[in-house]
């Protein structure tokens, strides 16, 4: 893989890309237009989502070869890195991609929520698997933002580029929640290596000089990002991950509770607390009852 090339303006990959910059916050790229090229990693300074017009069932990411044949959408926040490892071939770049600054929503609605749309947090492997008529509804959320960049910009150009934006992504969080349906028997697995990831993780010494197991920790054990990995468990359970980490934790620490010849202290360290306090707290927030209490009522 080349060099890294750093796009910081809209200007500056359209550029790149051959494509007219009709906006200096916001474009609908083309990426049929750009010459052939070979393969960089590119840094971004804003947002960028990926429309790959290829055939999904023939991109391996992992041990994972993708079923959908429609297209595969990926999400990248501003300070991200991409690259395509053509070993040093040239290729014809296909597809679409929308890429807007973050100045383009400052004091919007959208700009106060970003944050909520957690794809843009996500691994390429990641990307959602569109099916055709999936993939017609964000093209046509791309032209509408495209055909409003056509128009001279006046008082509502912001406005409708913006809540064109805000559509698309809202369209992506419910083909995202329909891809979690469909891929469940996938979701299944992943859950079951979470709840061993766990298990093995307290029959460890992990807990004493780790501390205690974090979402970023079983999501990198997984090779998920902790966005994707908790928005998974999320709709699998109906806990957050960190609540279903939570969850297990006290679970462990009931039946640990009933060993008297460790001290409530000694049984908080050896699960990873720092401080006895805080998993004292905890268990009474979870059970109703203190440890000490817990022990002496069963």
């Amino acid at each position: 893989m080349g060099e890294m090339l750093r796009f910081n303006t809209i200007s500056e990959y359209n550029a790149f890309n051959n494509n007219i910059t009709k906006h200096p916050l916001v474009s609908v790229v083309d990426f049929t237009k750009a010459a052939p090229r070979q393969g960089n990693k590119m840094y971004f300074g804003f947002y960028t989502i990926f429309l790959k017009d290829v055939k999904c069932g023939d991109m391996v990411y992992g041990r994972h070869t993708y079923d959908y044949q429609e297209g595969t959408l990926v999400f990248m926040a501003p300070g991200q890195v991409a690259g395509v490892n053509s070993n040093g071939e040239f290729y014809q770049p296909k597809g679409h991609g929308l890429v807007f600054h973050p100045d383009l929503i400052h004091g919007t609605s959208l700009g106060r929520h970003i944050a909520d749309y957690s794809f843009f947090g996500y691994q390429s492997n990641e990307g959602l698997h569109l099916s055709e008529k999936e993939r017609n509804t964000i093209l046509d959320c791309m032209n509408k933002i495209d055909d409003e960049l056509d128009q001279s910009i006046d008082k509502h150009s912001k406005r409708l580029i913006v809540a064109n934006i805000e559509l698309l992504l809202d369209y992506c969080v419910r083909f995202y929640d329909r891809q979690f349906i469909t891929r469940d028997h996938l979701n299944s697995g992943i859950l079951e290596k979470f709840e061993k990831i766990l298990n093995t993780y307290f029959e460890t010494d992990k807990p004493q000089t780790i501390g205690l197991p974090s979402v970023g920790y079983c999501a990198e054990e997984l090779y998920l990002s902790a966005n994707y990995f908790g928005d998974l468990v999320k709709k699998e359970t109906g806990k957050t991950a960190s609540e279903y980490i939570q969850s297990k934790l006290i679970d462990i620490a009931k039946e640990r509770i009933f060993d008297t010849g460790k001290t409530v202290s000694q049984i908080a360290y050896d699960l990873g607390f720092k401080y006895p306090q805080h998993f004292a707290r905890l268990f009474k927030q979870k059970v109703g009852q203190s440890p000490l209490e817990y022990r002496s009522a069963n």
